[in-house]
């Protein structure tokens, strides 16, 4: 059985007041701000009991709405867990509550951020036992690329841990693709196999970030062929040996980025006043295959007037 409760957390410059949503089972505790529909906290269980907060993040929401900000100016990665950068960071979205859990919706105006049609989206949340469910819904009055996305950073060992090189990954993925310089996809899609990439079997994130070049991981992982049907899939798996945490994901969504916190460099400081440097916290982000809309390859990202946009995305917290 699942708590759902809520309460006013503040206000917002601009956008008047805000609100703090947690939902509690046994075994999960979650905190979800109506400001861009973030995911403020994830606390769970270890192997001994032990509850521990897996989400980066800050304390206060004057700190909240600087990240935020700061994130939609730049286009760039940061701490929190919102439907998608541009138009969600701008927004305190309208909350229901419903079973288990609660539903954020927002419509964005037609040009907003350039993009064409106004686009009305939703974002459940949803708590069963050990999982989280993600389900994002969206319509658009003209046709426009969509491809909304989860940008939480986790550390399964909790607050104030220097890194996640004791993690250890997989990803169900037979190919990737790489990157140019600016971090954008070429437009190949290139195997996993005998590259630094394959991580279809578990391996410790220290150890192989040791052979990815550049900074560390930034990249989609395919988790399909472009054109297969619509059906959940499993994603990846990580686990922190010393605590016995696991993180599992599914999804509908044909691809997952990898990310590996590279460009942290301990100015930030956030929950409980600990910094976060690079490589302290990882982000698995499911979505379509990023640069879709100039590569015909890819799987379509458009979004056309009369359709539903429609993903579901879990996360699984356990133990062994």
């Amino acid at each position: 059985m699942t708590q759902v409760s809520h309460q006013q957390w503040g206000q917002v410059p601009g956008l008047g007041s805000m609100d703090m949503w947690t939902l509690q089972s046994p075994q999960v505790r979650v905190e979800v701000l109506t400001l861009g529909a973030i995911i403020r906290s994830v606390s769970c269980r270890g192997k001994h009991g032990q509850m521990e907060d897996v989400v980066l993040g800050y304390d206060d929401l004057e700190a909240v709405c600087v990240c935020l900000f700061y994130e939609d100016v730049s286009k760039g990665r940061f701490i929190f867990l919102s439907p998608s950068l541009g138009f969600s960071v701008q927004a305190v979205w309208l909350a229901e509550e419903v079973e288990g859990g609660v539903i954020l919706s927002h419509t964005s105006p037609d040009g907003d951020q350039g993009y064409p049609g106004e686009l009305q989206v939703s974002v459940s949340y949803t708590l069963q036992g050990e999982t989280l469910t993600t389900d994002y819904r969206a319509r658009s009055t003209k046709t426009t690329p969509i491809n909304l996305t989860n940008h939480s950073y986790f550390n399964l060992a909790g607050q104030g841990v220097a890194d996640i090189y004791d993690h250890e990954v997989s990803i169900s993925a037979h190919s990737y693709l790489p990157v140019d310089d600016t971090s954008i996809p070429t437009g190949e899609i290139r195997p996993v196999k005998d590259t630094p990439f394959d991580l279809r079997v578990p391996v410790p994130v220290g150890v192989r970030l040791k052979n990815v070049p550049g900074l560390g991981f930034d990249h989609n992982f395919c988790l399909c062929s472009p054109r297969d049907d619509w059906t959940e899939r499993h994603a990846a798996r990580v686990l922190h040996p010393p605590s016995g945490r696991v993180l599992e994901v599914s999804t509908t969504q044909p691809g997952v980025q990898f990310y590996t916190a590279n460009v942290l460099d301990g100015s930030i400081r956030g929950k409980g006043g600990v910094t976060y440097g690079k490589h302290s916290a990882f982000c698995l982000e499911t979505q379509n295959w990023p640069n879709a809309v100039n590569q015909a390859s890819f799987p379509d990202c458009l979004l056309r007037p009369g359709d539903e946009y429609h993903h579901v995305t879990r996360f699984t917290f356990t133990t062994v």
